[in-house]
């Protein structure tokens, strides 16, 4: 199992250190709130302008820090549009170099928009001939106008209990929900009980919003630095895996791959981490040590994320062990038509601005 930070054991941990911490940072997330809730009220007043756009906008968004799955949401929501016919485009605020080569790798014909300014950012895809803007990671950014706010609530790390920042991951109370248009649930490996508990939390505070499920499945192995080199998920069965990862929520991600049968033993590093050469070099040293010594046991793979790929393949040792990445296929398990209306909404409105966007 991964080990955790000490801000995950602050913020979801029961024991005495973590609970002293919280009631350490009780005062700053008391004034955090203030801050939250006033802004909350000026965009609600109008004294704070939400700007329209030359096209129409679509944002994935969160209540909590990372780890909902935005990122392959988002993708999969552009992919959607694109499959409509429809010219999409990402914009996003470019947190952590991965996140833009990702939806590169993820939708290759799909431009990819990155600035801290989102509303100039969406003008820019507009220029660049994009009919409609995806923006990923922008629920609390009511700058920008958009058609449908999709929010993002994990199953895997559902707690009933709402500690805002810096006492817990919760960038807004739970009631924000209501300002969304959509609620999707996601899972990676959390049972159909915690999905139900999502559910019933969140028809409690927002009863007429419309709620669906997503689950996020692991795709096929790749080979980081050949992805048309490919191996099925059932080699996962019985191997020795040495998973590397920078990721929000790497407990749900081992998770998936012992489901599959692997030993995992992990390497975790902070959310977007930045690899530097001496940690990738001793990452592949340490794992051709181990591939070494599991030879005579069978199969030995390291794995990561498409995130963590596109900032190790590049410097992977030629001569170490293959890296392999897997991503996170969406599949909706339940309330489709939701997310289907939504992608139909903004190809009818993108059809009726396209004359004279921009």
């Amino acid at each position: 199992m991964a080990d955790r930070s000490f801000v995950e054991r602050v913020w979801y941990d029961s024991g005495i250190t973590a609970s002293v911490t919280r009631a350490l940072l009780t005062p700053a997330a008391r004034l955090f709130a203030l801050l939250v809730g006033g802004r909350g009220l000026l965009y609600d007043a109008g004294w704070l302008a939400t700007h329209d756009t030359a096209i129409p906008v679509l944002s994935v968004g969160n209540l909590t820090v990372g780890g909902t799955g935005k990122t392959p949401v988002a993708a999969w929501l552009a992919r959607g549009l694109a499959d409509r016919g429809a010219h999409p485009a990402v914009v996003l605020r470019g947190y952590g170099a991965d996140e833009p080569l990702v939806h590169g790798t993820l939708n290759p014909d799909v431009p990819v928009i990155v600035g801290q300014d989102r509303r100039a950012a969406v003008a820019r895809a507009a220029a660049a001939g994009a009919d409609v803007a995806v923006l990923d990671d922008a629920f609390q950014h009511r700058r920008v106008m958009r058609m449908a706010d999709l929010v993002l609530v994990n199953a895997d790390r559902w707690t009933p209990r709402v500690r805002l920042l810096p006492t817990g991951p919760w960038r807004e109370p739970l009631e924000a929900v209501r300002r969304a248009t959509l609620v999707v649930v996601t899972r990676k490996a959390a049972s159909d009980a915690q999905v139900d508990a999502v559910h019933a939390d969140i028809s409690r505070v927002a009863p007429m919003l419309p709620r669906v499920s997503v689950r996020l499945e692991l795709s096929e192995l790749r080979r980081a630095d050949a992805p048309r080199e490919s191996q099925p998920l059932d080699v996962l069965a019985g191997a020795s895996v040495r998973a590397i990862l920078s990721i929000a929520d790497p407990t749900a991600f081992i998770r998936q791959l012992e489901i599959r049968g692997a030993r995992v033993r992990a390497s975790t590093f902070p959310d977007h981490h930045a690899f530097t050469a001496d940690e990738i070099a001793q990452l592949a040293a340490d794992a051709k040590r181990e591939t070494d010594a599991n030879s005579s046991e069978g199969t030995s793979l390291v794995v990561c994320t498409l995130k963590d790929a596109v900032k190790l393949a590049p410097h992977w040792p030629r001569l170490a062990p293959p890296l392999w990445y897997v991503s996170q296929q969406v599949l909706v398990e339940r309330g489709v038509g939701g997310l289907e209306r939504v992608l139909d909404d903004a190809v009818r409105v993108r059809s009726r601005t396209a004359p004279t966007a921009g």
